[in-house]
């Protein structure tokens, strides 16, 4: 966990002198290393990660990529946690600058 949590401090560091989707996803990369210790931090990343695609996006097509980023997330979640993480995204989207929201 000392080397994860190096790793993604370093992430977190280069991600302050970018800009845009870069920034999001070297924080999405800071996030999921720093903080998997921490399993009230676990949206951490995956909020990132939707904030970098939609970053990316051109602007009329930002918010669509931002709920095709988010689902493509929730269809990679095991079944026997996939519950668990819809409800904690449901309670705390509004933290998560409402990335979840669908």
């Amino acid at each position: 966990m000392m080397q994860a949590r190096a790793a993604g401090g370093h992430a977190m560091g280069a991600a302050r002198d970018l800009r845009g989707a870069p920034r999001f996803a070297a924080y999405a990369a800071g996030q999921a290393a720093a903080v998997a210790h921490v399993a009230a931090h676990e949206l951490g990343a995956a909020a990132y990660a939707i904030k970098a695609v939609r970053a990316a996006a051109p602007d009329g097509d930002r918010d669509a990529a931002g709920r095709l980023e988010c689902r493509w997330q929730r269809d990679q979640l095991p079944e026997a946690i996939r519950g668990l993480v819809l409800d904690d995204q449901r309670l705390r989207n509004d933290i998560c600058w409402s990335v979840f929201a669908d």
